[in-house]
C-alpha cells in the first residue's frame, strides 16, 4: 500500500470517528446495528485497517445515510 492510500484511510477513519461522535453513539451502538465487532470498527476509525465496500455499507447503513454521504469528506 502506498503512503497516500494510507493517508486517505487515516482520512476517512477520521471521518467515521467524528461523524459517530457528532451522533452521539458508541462503538458498541454502531456494532450492534451491523454486525461489525467493536474491534473492528475501532480499527477502521483508528486508520489502521481498510474497510471493506460491506463494511463501509454497513457502517452507513447504522448511520442512516448512503455510502455517498459517508464519504463525502475533505482531504
Amino acid at each position: 500500500m502506498q503512503e497516500y492510500d494510507n493517508e486517505q484511510i487515516k482520512i476517512l477513519g477520521n471521518h467515521i470517528k467524528k461523524l459517530r461522535k457528532s451522533k452521539r453513539t458508541t462503538l458498541s451502538e454502531i456494532c450492534y446495528k451491523n454486525g461489525l465487532e467493536p474491534s473492528t470498527l475501532s480499527r477502521i476509525e483508528k486508520g489502521i485497517v481498510e474497510p471493506k465496500y460491506l463494511t463501509l455499507l454497513k457502517i452507513a447503513s447504522a448511520f442512516n445515510i448512503s455510502i455517498s454521504e459517508l464519504l463525502d469528506f475533505e482531504n
